[in-house]
């Protein structure tokens, strides 16, 4: 358990997450979902229903960090792919996280949620530096981490960098957040008789080539043992219902560790 610490004037009040299979969770959001139908930009209708829903679980005492990647904005092998440098365009696709992150940050607070934005390429006029320690203490104090510009090196993914700030903040699951209800062994928007997983193991995924997160994400996850869970975002208290043990998308781990 991780209690977090609330401190009220000269008075400091622990806080438990009861009712929750997981204490401290990083939730990674694809930029993608922040820009709703618009499927471009930011939609603050979707922001604001993000916030509200994570609010409650906040106000419920799980530590939450967030790994926000930045395609709704400029995806850097888009622009590779358009002969842009490769390094040059996932520096753009970094930046273009840090305007989604400071768009969480505004809709988390007007909800009543403290939150730090911590960026991984220094912009002290609008972030924080990402330092392991101080991101463990803002979540010990109940505030959510919002974890801006990836690693701050380009060739790596948020994939990536969800998997890796899920091993140094010691979270206790990595929740995938998409827009299908888990992982299936093949697309089933192309496939009618695809099966979902209840559960599958990080080297079945990647032995199988399943389109879950890049090999990297994956492989740190396995060789840490951070349960992932792999969930529809679009379906309302989704978050909620998966960090409370319910059925809701699928749980990937490692072998030695065994499903939830």
């Amino acid at each position: 358990m991780y209690p977090f610490i609330e401190t009220l004037g000269e008075r400091t009040i622990q806080v438990m997450s009861d009712g929750y299979e997981y204490d401290r969770v990083l939730l990674k959001l694809s930029g993608e979902a922040l820009a709703g139908d618009l499927g471009y930009g930011i939609d603050p209708k979707v922001v604001d229903d993000l916030a509200e829903q994570i609010a409650e679980i906040v106000e419920d005492g799980v530590q939450l960090a967030v790994v926000v990647g930045g395609g709704n904005i400029f995806r850097g092998l888009s622009g590779s792919a358009e002969g842009m440098d490769r390094a040059q365009a996932d520096y753009i696709g970094m930046l273009a996280t840090v305007m989604n992150a400071l768009a969480l940050q505004d809709a988390f607070e007007r909800h009543g949620i403290f939150s730090r934005v911590q960026s991984a390429i220094n912009m002290q006029e609008v972030s924080e530096p990402y330092i392991r320690r101080r991101a463990v203490r803002h979540l010990e104090k109940g505030r959510v981490v919002i974890l801006a510009a990836g690693t701050g090196n380009p060739y790596f993914t948020t994939d990536t960098t969800a998997a890796l700030r899920a091993c140094e903040l010691d979270v206790d699951c990595l929740m995938k957040a998409t827009k299908v209800d888990g992982v299936y062994d093949s697309d089933p928007k192309q496939n009618a008789d695809a099966r979902r997983y209840d559960n599958i193991t990080y080297m079945e995924v990647l032995s199988q080539g399943l389109n879950v997160m890049d090999a990297t994400a994956t492989s740190l996850c396995m060789d840490n043992d951070i349960p992932m869970i792999v969930f529809d975002l679009t379906q309302r208290g989704n978050i909620k219902r998966a960090l409370q043990g319910e059925s809701i998308g699928t749980v990937v781990y490692s072998d030695g560790v065994g499903a939830q």
